[in-house]
């Protein structure tokens, strides 16, 4: 299993950044949702022991009018005031400032503060699944009551519901959208994971394919040389290879695994966390670059070139020694101080027992569920750490193989009317992201940018960067033509 460290800051880069601190001024109001709201599927057991659960959500009108479209933030994985400036100055607010709309961030079911359970024992967790998340947005839209907007009726379909998601809840709101075509008008899926791989090496080919040529040329020289190593089966040699990084406590070759591709992966600032706003990203990856082929270096970190050539026929591993010191003064700092490198609170990952405490309502144990039983997705090195099938090591139930095969047939199918995909041709995941491209659907790569990197903005468009700005104005262009046609998609609803 993985670090709890590991895995906190894992989650938080697959939606983005989280080096900049959301302005927490968007204070929380409370939905009563539905539990379950498939009561006579029995895939999901015995009704739950409550049947409604509060849901926070928040709400930006400095922009809203009377009459105005509604814009709604799905959360994803994590808690909604992570999401505050982008329904500040980002992607939402200016949406609602363009067409005088009101923006709302829905926090999602088992996210946040937003437990329908006491405690995330495997059984409480049968009702976080992607069809009870979309039927919350579906009840949600159509039954919210604002304070201080009693007088109004701003559910759905009356007025127009636009979602917004980014990453996995760019996915979901693709879904809701396709799922409830006569509740919910229109979506925007940014960076939308909408396919799933058991095992996901795909995770590394952006950064291989946009990076520094002679960064990621180094990296992978370094990596084969690695493989060749370990494939030896010689004991002595593999603990000179974790040595040489400074990581010979780690028994377990998945653990060493995980912490050497940090530059690429996370705790460390990597690929991913690159991003066009300074507030927000980071260039670490940059430094990274910059110190493994640094061409100065001194002798004592050069020298380690050689250290292990007799491993590989007296070849040099050429900035082995760069690529080492970085992992010791950077990476290996993250763990606590007076905490072995091989316990679980740093970069060991043998504690079962890990993740078992059920009144831990972090978004730990709710994300690996996820992950295990239909998300998928995650990188080659974590196959080790979130074996698909089985997982009953993380005290859930064996997850069944076919939801790959249903995933991916709903996400290469997914198409709908005023459904808005935005990729980033450079984010990990651009392969989870591949939908239908058809001509009457709006589509849009921004080139060259990464994750999620159109949710964030400046209010004032023309202050952006070129390409941001022109990805926002083709949105916005998108969905002035749905909201100039709502009132005829109305009258067309069942009665």
């Amino acid at each position: 299993m993985v670090s709890a460290a590991y895995l906190l800051v894992t989650l938080n880069a697959l939606v983005g950044s989280r080096t900049d601190t959301a302005v927490q001024d968007l204070p929380a109001y409370e939905f009563t949702q539905t539990t379950n709201h498939f009561p006579n599927d029995t895939s999901y057991g015995p009704p739950p022991e409550n049947e409604t659960f509060i849901q926070r959500f928040a709400v930006n009108d400095a922009f809203y009018k009377p009459g105005g479209p509604i814009f709604m933030l799905s959360s994803g994985e994590i808690g909604y005031e992570y999401w505050t400036p982008v329904m500040t100055t980002g992607l939402v607010a200016e949406l609602a400032q363009n067409f005088s709309g009101l923006a709302i961030a829905l926090e999602s079911r088992y996210y946040g503060e937003s437990f329908p359970v006491p405690n995330v024992t495997t059984d409480n967790l049968r009702w976080l699944s992607i069809d009870q998340h979309i039927a919350d947005i579906a009840n949600f839209a159509q039954n919210v009551q604002i304070p201080g907007f009693e007088d109004e009726d701003l559910t759905a379909p009356s007025r127009p519901w636009i979602l917004f998601g980014a990453s996995l809840a760019g996915g979901q709101v693709a879904i809701t959208l396709k799922a409830y075509p006569d509740i919910i008008y229109g979506a925007i899926s940014s960076s939308g994971t909408v396919q799933s791989y058991a095992g996901y090496p795909q995770w590394f080919y952006k950064a291989q394919q946009h990076g520094p040529r002679d960064c990621m040329k180094s990296v992978e020289d370094i990596v084969a040389k690695i493989d060749h190593v370990i494939a030896l089966n010689d004991s002595k040699a593999i603990t000179e290879l974790k040595t040489v990084f400074g990581l010979e406590e780690l028994e377990d070759l998945g653990d060493f695994a995980v912490t050497i591709a940090n530059p690429l992966l996370y705790p460390d600032n990597g690929w991913q966390e690159l991003h066009w706003d300074p507030s927000v990203g980071s260039n670490e990856f940059y430094y990274f670059c910059g110190n493994l082929t640094n061409p100065d270096s001194p002798t004592n970190i050069t020298r380690v070139d050689k250290q292990l050539a007799k491993y590989t026929n007296g070849k040099e591993w050429k900035n082995l020694g760069n690529y080492a010191e970085w992992i010791k003064t950077v990476i290996i700092p993250f763990c606590p101080e007076g905490t072995s490198i091989s316990s679980n609170d740093c970069f060991g990952t043998l504690n079962a027992t890990a993740y078992d405490d059920p009144f831990d309502l972090s978004e730990i144990r709710p994300y690996i569920y996820q992950i295990c039983s239909e998300f998928g997705g995650y990188p080659p090195t974590m196959q080790l750490v979130f074996p698909p099938w089985p997982v009953q090591h993380y005290h859930f139930s064996q997850a069944d193989p076919n939801w790959i095969d249903g995933t991916n047939s709903a996400g290469l199918a997914l198409e709908a009317d005023r459904l808005m995909q935005v990729d980033a041709a450079s984010t990990l995941q651009r392969t989870l992201t591949q939908g239908n491209r058809l001509p009457l659907k709006p589509t849009y790569e921004i080139p060259g940018a990464g994750h999620v990197w159109d949710s964030r903005g400046l209010l004032d468009i023309s202050l952006e960067p070129k390409f941001i700005q022109d990805v926002h104005y083709f949105e916005l262009a998108a969905v002035k033509g749905w909201l100039d046609n709502f009132e005829e998609w109305r009258k067309s609803l069942p009665a």
